[in-house]
């Protein structure tokens, strides 16, 4: 699903009025009738409550006056309520109001708290939100908060005209106050914020209508944000010969694990391997190499020297020089911790990645000693590097706060991208994906349930495998992420939603893998 900005949708309007003549009033008809459409064909027993159409004085609310318009013609009881003054309106808007009552419909203008009050003392059947829409990109307040907040106490069907008001378009924001929408109609592509929470949560179900855009418009804009789903995904999985051999699906090292983290280094490794790695080695200190060696037969393992439970830089920089050579793909950083020594060994990771064409993944502490060492290092690293924090470790490598990060994920994913030249997935609900070029990629699958232990590790593993067997990174990564998250909703809807481990998300991969390929 292609997913535009509220700067592209804007564009999108004007190239098809502007360059390919297409009329807006055309266009905003259109939307409005595919509103009340949708309302009638969702919410059918809502109806002979009748419908409130709460509109603002921009072209959403025309909008929305279309919509009760259309409605009327089909026989349903309507009323509108108007946030500003009919003299307010201007073009198109205007012209969408004075048809509406043009073909009986009533309506009222409120300008305080106490107009929003009154037009909600009888609840409506159902209401559409035709308020704000995509252009929002400051705080609601007045009588705009106070018709949101009457809203959402209704309890009734609510249909949002393009974007549920109060949501930033761009990144799922609340802008102080939201309307909860039963159903949203947005019109020709979805926004970052139909899919990015909370937004995703207030949006509701999202239905795409197609209103007429000049479709070599959307190629002038060449917008390159995707939501992945299934068929976005379906196409990346390879079939593999039936003359294959280990040696065709690459081999990963896994750098990672320290005294009392040996289960990272260990869900990495099973990881990978279930994702079809030919071959996988796992290096990790000589402290836990008895303990993971036992913990899966089938992996390889290299005992590095350390120091005090974790990597002792200086030795092991000698033992994994050697052992480098030849690997498809590194994963690093999984419970390595944080000290001295693992500092000096990232450092040294860098200046030896810059001479080498071989994919890269650094996770989890490596991240974090990534930010110690400073992330915009990796711009001199020759191959591809894939950097994979939640929101804390992406707040620590661009100097900010988790909270910041967090209001704007998609922003932050771009900035770190930007920094240091590597391909960023910033993990959480809706994870999100930046690569080099501009893609932006929002991930669909997964649920609450994996906010477990373990499940960062699994998912770094599934992506280096992707690597090393040749995958350019962004498949990798789009691949790999659904299908983490893919396989967690085949756990969670066979054992339950809660309690399921990473072990047994990773157990799922080859079935899951199986299903998503049909």
């Amino acid at each position: 699903m292609i997913l535009l900005s509220a700067a592209q949708s804007r564009e999108l309007d004007r190239l098809s009025r502007d360059v390919y003549g297409i009329a807006s009033y055309s266009l905003m008809t259109r939307a409005g009738e595919a509103v009340a459409e949708a309302l009638v064909r969702r919410f059918p027993d809502a109806l002979a409550g009748g419908v409130l159409v709460v509109c603002g004085k921009g072209n959403n609310g025309g909008d929305g006056f279309v919509a009760g318009r259309r409605l009327i013609e089909m026989g349903v009881k309507v009323d509108a309520l108007l946030l500003g003054k009919p003299a307010e309106l201007k073009g198109d808007a205007d012209r969408a109001h004075r048809d509406y009552h043009a073909a009986g419909g009533r309506g009222r203008p409120a300008s305080s708290e106490s107009d929003v009050a009154k037009a909600f003392g009888s609840p409506p059947g159902a209401v559409i939100d035709a308020i704000l829409g995509t252009g929002l990109n400051a705080g609601v307040k007045g009588v705009a908060r106070a018709t949101i907040d009457a809203i959402n106490r209704c309890n009734r069907p609510v249909v949002a005209v393009d974007i549920a008001s109060g949501i930033n378009a761009d990144t799922g924001a609340m802008m102080g106050a939201a309307v909860r929408a039963s159903l949203t109609v947005t019109f020709g592509f979805a926004k970052y914020g139909h899919v990015s929470y909370p937004g995703a949560h207030h949006c509701g179900d999202l239905e795409i209508a197609e209103i007429g855009f000049a479709p070599r418009a959307i190629d002038d804009i060449a917008p390159r944000g995707r939501l992945l789903e299934a068929p976005e995904v379906r196409p990346l999985i390879r079939v593999r010969d039936v003359n294959s051999h280990k040696g065709m699906y690459g081999h990963p090292l896994v750098i990672a694990g320290s005294r009392g983290k040996s289960g990272a280094a260990l869900l990495a490794s099973r990881g990978a391997l279930r994702m079809g790695a030919g071959l996988v080695t796992a290096a990790i200190p000589e402290c836990v190499a008895a303990v993971v060696a036992a913990g899966q037969a089938e992996l390889m393992t290299e005992p590095i020297p350390d120091r005090d439970g974790h990597f002792d830089a200086r030795r092991a920089s000698a033992a994994l020089g050697s052992l480098i050579d030849g690997k498809d793909a590194l994963i690093v950083g999984p419970g390595m911790g944080l000290t001295d020594g693992t500092k000096d060994l990232i450092a040294w990771l860098i200046k030896h990645a810059a001479r080498a064409d071989r994919p890269m993944l650094i996770d989890a502490d490596g991240l974090n000693v990534l930010a110690a060492v400073g992330a915009e290092k990796l711009k001199r690293v020759k191959g591809a590097v894939v950097l994979t924090p939640h929101p804390g470790e992406m707040a620590r490598l661009l100097r900010s706060d988790t909270a910041t990060v967090n209001a704007d994920r998609i922003s932050a994913a771009r900035e770190l991208c930007n920094r240091t030249g590597a391909f960023v997935l910033l993990k959480g609900a809706r994870t999100v994906i930046a690569a080099p070029d501009g893609t932006v990629l929002v991930n669909a699958s997964g649920n609450p349930g994996m906010a477990t232990p373990g499940m960062g590790d699994a998912l770094c593993g599934i992506l280096g495998a992707l690597l090393a067997q040749k995958y350019p990174p962004l498949d990798a990564l789009a691949l790999g992420t659904f299908l983490h998250g893919y396989a967690a909703d085949r756990v969670a809807a066979r054992v339950g939603g809660v309690g399921y481990l990473a072990g047994d998300l990773i157990e799922e991969l080859p079935a899951a893998l199986d299903t998503l390929s049909r």
